[in-house]
């Protein structure tokens, strides 16, 4: 039930980032230098709803964690991107073409063969501070050095960069959300607002949702969601095998097949990331965000 909690939640990602772009086009620039921006976005009735869609995401996503490994569950967020084509297609007319559809095809074989090969082992609910700490401050540099890179490229460029950053922090706010979920199952709710998890947890997937917004201002929905759905996982990977001790299942090939399959998803989602196309020029498109 976990991994169909995960695609669920994969689902409303899509349809929130849809809809959030949605209410984007042609708003005008969207920056973080102008706070007004925001203000105005929050006020577009299509982002408001893709704003719902993002919150029902996250509420699968916590059942999903609080039920399976972050190493296995993060994995299937990859099929985010699988679903903003078709809805990019149809709310804010992004092109398909057989690039992206090849890449998503890609996505599916390679996600198909992880879950049907590769079954959790045991692994740690939460892990010591320390280690939290160095994982934070590591994946937080990372973030930092992909938003000033995409603050000095095209609109494209932006889009994916502004979209890899965001993952990063998606994915350090995901795996902080497993160790939060179990403090309050465990301990209750005075317990998990006395621990520390959980305003990390809050303070990483708040900053994560402000730089999407720039990522998706951009137009580039494609470019924008591949990339969160690429390093969204890879973090919770990361820190499911290195501080959860989080390991797939024997026997070994088990493992192999397993990894070689979400290697192949993982390539199919930068197959669709490093696509250019976006909304069609008949129909409009958005005003490129800035850093500034």
């Amino acid at each position: 039930m976990a991994e169909i909690f995960a695609l669920v939640a994969a689902f409303f990602f899509a349809l929130a980032a849809t809809l959030q772009q949605k209410g984007a086009l042609g708003m005008g620039e969207v920056a973080l230098g102008s706070p007004s921006s925001f203000v105005t976005l929050a006020k577009q009735k299509w982002w408001l709803i893709g704003t719902l869609a993002l919150l029902c995401g996250y509420a699968f996503q916590a059942v999903a964690l609080g039920n399976g490994r972050l190493a296995v569950i993060q994995p299937l967020l990859v099929t985010t991107i699988v679903w903003a084509l078709p809805l990019g297609y149809l709310l804010t007319s992004q092109s398909v073409g057989r690039k992206e559809l090849l890449g998503a095809a890609v996505v599916v074989f390679g996600l198909a063969v992880f879950t049907g090969v590769g079954q959790a082992a045991d692994g740690n609910d939460n892990a010591p501070a320390n280690e939290w700490a160095i994982a934070v401050v590591v994946f937080s540099a990372i973030a930092v050095a992909l938003f000033v890179l995409g603050g000095r490229g095209d609109v494209a460029r932006k889009a994916a960069l502004y979209g890899a950053c965001a993952g990063v922090l998606f994915g350090l706010s995901a795996s902080l959300c497993k160790p939060t979920v179990e403090i309050l199952d465990a301990d209750g709710v005075a317990s998990v607002l006395e621990s520390w998890e959980l305003y990390a947890f809050a303070a990483a997937g708040i900053i994560a949702f402000v730089v999407q917004q720039l990522s998706l201002a951009t137009g580039k929905l494609a470019a924008s969601v591949a990339t969160v759905s690429v390093c969204n996982p890879l973090v919770g990977i990361v820190i499911g095998t290195l501080l959860l001790d989080e390991r797939l299942a024997d026997p070994l090939w088990h493992k192999v097949v397993a990894y070689t399959g979400l290697g192949i998803a993982l390539a199919g989602a930068v197959v669709i990331s490093s696509s250019t196309e976006g909304a069609r020029e008949e129909r409009g498109s958005a005003v490129p965000a800035t850093a500034s």
